[in-house]
């Protein structure tokens, strides 16, 4: 679930932004590899710009939570 909650963002933004520029490409019979990639990229940056600080807080959340339990899993 966590992994899942981690990825969303960049996926989600990613698969909106490359669904529009095949949206767009189909509209106008403009078949080049760069248009599709470079619009992609761009917003998957700025999505992991704007996400990246509650991904990094969130995963260091649960990675302390599980050293914190971790003398609790020793025999």
């Amino acid at each position: 679930a966590l992994t899942l909650m981690i990825c969303a963002p960049t996926l989600g933004v990613g698969m909106i932004v490359g669904l529009m520029v095949s949206v767009i490409q189909a509209a106008t019979q403009i078949q080049e590899m760069t248009l599709t990639f470079v619009p992609k990229i761009v917003a998957v940056v700025i999505a992991l710009i704007i996400c990246g600080p509650w991904m990094l807080r969130t995963l260091i959340t649960f990675t302390s939570k599980i050293l914190i339990s971790l003398p609790s899993l020793a025999p």
